[in-house]
């Protein structure tokens, strides 16, 4: 067989591989059109449902929720957003399935078994975040912002015995810009969340070790502020609710690794195949090791 024979059969896999990859990727992207499709559709319900939070704050105010278009095409693009966060939604489910049915194959029992529950404890973490992102972060960020409303209490005499209109300062939000934000609360808190999924999956990978976090934990603690400074609006209360929350996920997570280290240990030992680094040699070990050697010799 020629080298050239040997090298078409060698990539053969490689262009099955391909293949399927390209398959689960257009599945993958075809369901997600169809769950824009589907959410572009009731993307009206949709925004009227993400703006709960802020009609809640201003109704305790005695104000009238209504946003506004400040453009003619703003209508559009927020049924856009919409319909692309409800269709990666829908779709997730499908997409994950899509990218389990191309590795799995290629994953040993064991490794299936350690894989899996991360796959599912993923989504779950983030629609978790996203859950406390929109019913607690989101109106606490809100009320916060609209406190610094004014109402104009009356007029002031100016000369010709008239009065100046009052002062007056309140929100007329633009309902693009809301969307927006509130988006990046939901993304930005879900995507936190998936700090123990991630850390623990490494962890069962040997990447990371909980000795090695609890380390760096003041590192961490730095980051974590620069993190909540940089992903949510410049407002101290958001920014100490993110800090906590993801600080508190990282000491799970220790709490996490450490217990994936004390399973893999235990199943070492039931094996016979652990051996601790820091075994001490009694004297009786050593006289039988020069014993022996003696008799090698």
């Amino acid at each position: 067989m020629s080298n050239t024979d040997e090298l078409e059969d060698s990539s053969a896999p490689l262009i099955e591989h391909l293949a399927e990859l390209r398959s689960r990727l257009i599945k993958s992207v075809v369901a997600f059109v169809i769950g824009m499709v589907i959410c572009f559709t009731i993307a009206t319900p949709i925004f009227n449902f993400l703006t709960n939070p802020l009609c809640k704050v201003l109704a305790e105010r005695g104000q009238d929720c209504d946003l506004i278009f400040i453009s003619p095409q703003e209508g559009f693009f927020v049924a856009i957003k919409v319909s692309l966060l409800g269709g990666f939604i829908l779709a997730f489910p499908y997409i994950a399935g899509q990218m389990w049915r191309f590795v799995a194959p290629g994953l040993y029992k064991s490794e299936k078994g350690a894989f899996l529950p991360f796959l599912i404890a993923s989504p779950f973490m983030f629609m978790l975040g996203a859950a406390f992102a929109f019913y607690v972060v989101t109106p606490l960020a809100y009320d916060f912002f609209l406190g610094f409303q004014q109402f104009g209490q009356g007029g002031e005499a100016i000369e010709g015995g008239q009065n100046a209109a009052p002062l007056s300062v309140v929100f007329q939000g633009s309902a693009q810009e809301y969307l927006n934000l509130t988006i990046k609360f939901i993304v930005a808190f879900g995507l936190c969340f998936q700090l123990p999924v991630l850390l623990t999956l490494m962890g069962k990978a040997g990447l990371v070790g909980a000795e090695g976090l609890k380390a760096v934990r003041k590192y961490a603690v730095v980051g974590i502020l620069v993190l909540a400074a940089l992903v949510t609006p410049p407002d101290v209360i958001t920014q100490v609710i993110l800090f906590v929350v993801v600080y508190g996920l990282y000491e799970i997570s220790i709490f996490l690794v450490a217990r994936v280290e004390r399973q893999r240990e235990a199943k070492l030992r039931a094996e016979g195949l652990w051996f601790d680094d820091e075994e001490e040699m009694h004297p009786e070990d050593d006289a039988e090791r020069s014993d022996e050697e003696r008799n090698d010799v």
